[in-house]
């Protein structure tokens, strides 16, 4: 899948680019029945709330079959190496999940800052997709951000490692309101199957989930492959050390994938 020259604009301009409807139910379903298993394990890779509930699952197309297909989709992996100019390779992957009533916060910040503060990540050249695995809405802990954000460059933040289970390089409240000032603030949702690409730098966060309704959403962290990180004092699972350049799977793998438990299942 390759972006259109208007699609490559509103990215430039925005920071990022809301793509709805870009898998099909069948193929989100395979993923989120995984995704489920995935959090029901008691692993390293599964980060969880204090409360107990899943926050994070990190690598999971390294021990997943699901999602090794879904972290080599050409959909995801042609636009961003499209943007880059050059092949990419999974820095980070990860499985949010906003639990119904008891989904924690996600602070303001940029993920480049902890890019390039914790991994040593040259430059903002690495950028993440997500992929909602649920209908995300405005009630249920939806991804905001601030457009235009990202043309600030890197913005200063402070390590929080109290707010939530989670440590974040997270913005103060005045470098928030000023930039929500200039940009606003929105919050793309939509049916699950969505895919949001995102500039590193552009400044996000999201609230608690306290409805009914759960929202998980995948995360590929992809990078060119030339800004490779150079600081290893994260685990290899968060901030991954091989440098190998995606090749993408045939755009059918997922969906023949979910056609395969279907089958089997019946």
């Amino acid at each position: 899948m390759h972006l259109t020259d208007e699609q490559l604009r509103a990215f430039d301009e925005l920071g990022y680019l809301f793509l709805p409807g870009c898998f099909s139910e069948a193929e989100v379903a395979a993923l989120r029945d995984h995704a489920g298993k995935i959090y029901a394990q008691d692993r390293e890779e599964v980060w969880r709330e204090t409360s107990g509930a899943p926050r994070t699952a990190f690598a999971a197309h390294t021990y997943d079959e699901a999602f090794r297909r879904l972290g080599a989709h050409p959909r995801l992996i042609e636009p961003v190496s499209q943007l880059f100019g050059e092949p990419v390779y999974m820095h980070q992957f990860k499985i949010n999940a906003k639990a119904a009533f008891v989904g924690e916060i996600w602070q303001w910040h940029q993920d480049y800052g902890t890019w390039a503060r914790d991994d040593g990540m040259p430059e903002p050249r690495a950028m993440n997709i997500a992929v909602f695995l649920d209908e995300v809405m405005p009630i249920n802990g939806a991804l905001m951000f601030i457009p235009k954000s990202h043309k600030a460059g890197v913005l200063a933040a402070g390590h929080d490692r109290e707010t939530t289970s989670y440590p974040l390089w997270a913005l103060d409240q005045e470098t928030v309101t000023r930039l929500a000032e200039e940009g606003g603030i929105v919050a793309p949702t939509g049916p699950a199957g969505s895919v949001i690409l995102f500039h590193g730098n552009l400044v996000h966060a999201s609230p608690p989930n306290i409805t009914p309704y759960p929202r998980t959403i995948v995360y590929l962290t992809l990078n060119a492959v030339s800004n490779h990180i150079t600081r290893f004092t994260r685990p290899e699972f968060i901030a991954h050390r091989d440098f190998t350049p995606i090749t993408p799977l045939p755009d059918s793998c997922l969906a023949d994938f979910a056609a395969s438990r279907r089958q089997a299942a019946e």
